[in-house]
């Protein structure tokens, strides 16, 4: 029986090192990324049936890179693994396409049977998070309202900027205009009713878009 092919994503050398040494007897670790936008660029060449990624990541965070993949190839298990306990930030992953959510200070065969969970077509998430819920507990996660209003493309923008790249280095990563990265930054403020680039930083913050804690 050919073992499931699993990607790891993950900005700590240490954290991917560890991940792979944990997982590789049972499931063929086919490659590592350090940021959301190589795995985003490189994954589909290697076939995953999973991706297992943080949510903080640099250039493009775990959730945008997941939501993006998963636009790609359909089929693909997303299995987070974050140190981030937000609830909404839970729901946020299960809405955008996640099979899995697990914390980085779960038990290591957490890990492992959340694989083997989502490669059967499950769901699973770490007992650190369900504490107290009652029925499904995935949709007790999508039920929690998004807080992100933003567009998919706008969030990838924001992110950028908020890591302080300016607007022609965000619009050479992004393969666009400066002129059609501008557009997106004074949409994002007009939308949010934000006044000062700083402001939108701090929403950044505030967010998803650029988790504070990986």
């Amino acid at each position: 029986m050919k073992r499931p092919r699993v990607i790891l994503a993950d900005d700590h050398t240490l954290i991917l090192d560890a991940l792979k040494n944990l997982l590789e007897p049972e499931f063929e670790v086919v490659g590592t990324f350090a940021d959301g936008r190589a795995l985003m660029e490189g994954a589909s060449r290697l076939n995953p049936n999973v991706i297992v990624l943080d949510i903080g990541m640099p250039m493009m965070n775990g959730l945008n890179a997941g939501q993006r993949l998963k636009q790609e190839m359909p089929l693909v298990k997303l299995v987070y693994l974050t140190m981030n306990h937000d609830p909404d930030m839970a729901g946020e992953a299960f809405r955008l396409g996640a099979s899995a959510y697990l914390l980085k200070n779960s038990a290591a065969i957490e890990l492992q049977n959340a694989i083997r969970e989502v490669v059967r077509g499950g769901y699973y998430v770490t007992p650190l998070m369900t504490k107290g819920m009652d029925g499904s507990f995935i949709q007790n996660f999508k039920r929690r309202k998004s807080t992100n209003p933003l567009t998919l493309r706008q969030k990838e923008v924001l992110q950028l900027l908020a890591e302080g790249r300016s607007m022609k280095e965000v619009a050479f990563v992004l393969n666009v205009s400066p002129r059609t990265v501008a557009f997106h930054k004074y949409t994002m403020m007009e939308h949010l009713q934000i006044r000062s680039s700083a402001e939108l930083i701090e929403y950044a913050m505030r967010s998803s878009i650029m988790p504070a804690v990986a």
